[in-house]
């Protein structure tokens, strides 16, 4: 099922020619109406006039959240503020916050996103959509709320939190598609199951996750346990919000939407693109955002470039699920791992559930990691040798898969924090000791 067939299946040849014709207008708009970016052109002597193919857009300069925090709060819109018909911004959890502005145009351009993500995930206007993101400042509600409406399905705009509701809500209503992320999804079935409401008994048929990292084997507890297909979503704040890709039936990569988004992959450390299917950060250039034009904004987010045509029928390139964050690497021992690898180690071992908590210290000058695993019910109750034999297993598969020795600490069912939102999977206690 495809929202937009004439754009999604788009002749390669056809979308590099729109591609490129967008990106010269952002690039104008950026220029004469952004003094940031006429300032970082200006500096080392390029014009609009000089990007004349796609491959030109390597000569601009990166944009990072560092430098929208300079402008903070609108030094980046290109629209005034009479223009400006709603904001959103970042969390601001390690700094300023980004500012987002939308004008009229940009929300339809929201809107058309979100819904060609959504129609991926099956969704069409007989759906009742249960909007589990956050509502506000937060993009995550709003975008998928916009895009529901645009095909016409039945939005529930829950947000997150009040658990137990959600889930009466879901029984009562008959809701058909849940959003919101991977991490709330398991809390939700594990906390349906604790009212006696089995969540394969719900009507839902499928789900859109995204705003966390999520690995293969979280998607098979998902759907398993509520009898789902889960797609993953991507978005971001500084770009639209949700809604730059999406997972198509095939589920091998997600979809971006190339006549909004021009996306890059490069080395994180060179900035350097790098070939297709190799891992690098992701940088995103938007083509169509009026109030807030963005150009080549370094996301951190890793993942690598897939080309091949899909079986969908969709044109787009696809990118690999994301693999973490360059800034959420947790260098050990001089070894860099991404908490993504320990959650595959651990979900690939059974007896236990998908609630983890890595914890890193440095107790004798050397760096420690524990990574705290909830066992499910059925083990909790078996005899010590078994849990310790679970213990073992748990320690060499991480061992094998990040090249660390950690110590695993299992402990009883439902004793790690729930989260409504992102969960907060790492503990870096050596910066309270450094």
């Amino acid at each position: 099922m495809i929202w937009n067939k004439e754009v999604e299946c788009m002749p390669e040849e056809q979308l590099r020619a729109l591609q490129l014709e967008r990106l010269k207008q952002t690039v104008k708009r950026a220029y004469e109406r952004v003094s940031y970016y006429k300032k970082i052109f200006d500096e080392i002597g390029l014009t609009p006039e000089d990007v004349r193919t796609l491959d030109d857009i390597k000569n601009i300069p990166f944009t990072s959240k560092a430098d929208l925090r300079e402008v903070y709060p609108f030094g980046i819109f290109a629209s005034p503020l009479s223009d400006i018909i709603e904001i959103h911004m970042s969390s601001g959890t390690t700094g300023k916050p980004v500012v987002a502005g939308y004008t009229r145009h940009d929300i339809e351009i929201w809107s058309e996103v979100t819904a060609r993500a959504l129609t991926m995930a099956g969704t069409t206007k007989d759906d009742i959509i249960q909007n589990c993101y956050g509502y506000g400042l937060f993009t995550g509600g709003f975008g998928v709320h916009y895009g529901a409406q645009k095909i016409g399905a039945t939005v529930v705009p829950a947000s997150a939190g009040n658990t137990r509701k959600q889930i009466e809500i879901m029984r009562d209503f008959g809701t058909t598609i849940l959003t919101c992320t991977p991490s709330y999804a398991l809390y939700l079935a594990e906390v349906a199951q604790e009212i006696g409401i089995p969540p394969t008994t719900l009507k839902l048929k499928a789900g859109s996750f995204g705003a966390e990292m999520w690995t293969e084997q979280m998607r098979n507890e998902i759907e398993k346990r509520f009898n789902i297909n889960a797609f993953n979503i991507y978005g971001l704040t500084e770009i639209i919000g949700p809604g730059v890709a999406h997972e198509c039936i095939e589920k091998k990569g997600l979809h971006v939407f190339e006549d909004h988004f021009f996306m890059e992959v490069i080395h994180p450390d060179t900035g350097d693109p790098v070939p297709d299917g190799k891992r690098g950060e992701l940088v995103l250039t938007t083509l169509t955002r009026e109030g807030m034009p963005m150009l080549r904004f370094r996301t951190k987010d890793v993942t690598s470039i897939i080309k091949e045509k899909c079986s969908c029928g969709r044109t787009f390139v696809k990118i690999e699920r994301i693999r973490g964050r360059t800034d959420d690497m947790i260098k050990v021992r001089g070894v860099m791992i991404f908490p993504y690898q320990i959650e595959k180690a651990i979900l690939e071992v059974q007896g236990v559930e998908p609630h983890y908590q890595i914890v890193i210290t440095r107790p004798q000058y050397l760096d420690e990691i524990e990574v705290m695993v909830e066992v499910s019910k059925d083990t909790f109750s078996d005899e010590v040798r078994h849990i310790e034999n679970l213990r073992k297993k748990l320690e060499k598969r991480i061992e094998e898969t990040i090249g660390l020795r950690v110590k695993v600490t299992l402990i009883e069912p439902k004793s790690l924090p729930r989260s409504e939102g992102k969960a907060k999977r790492i503990i870096d206690k050596r910066t309270l000791i450094d």
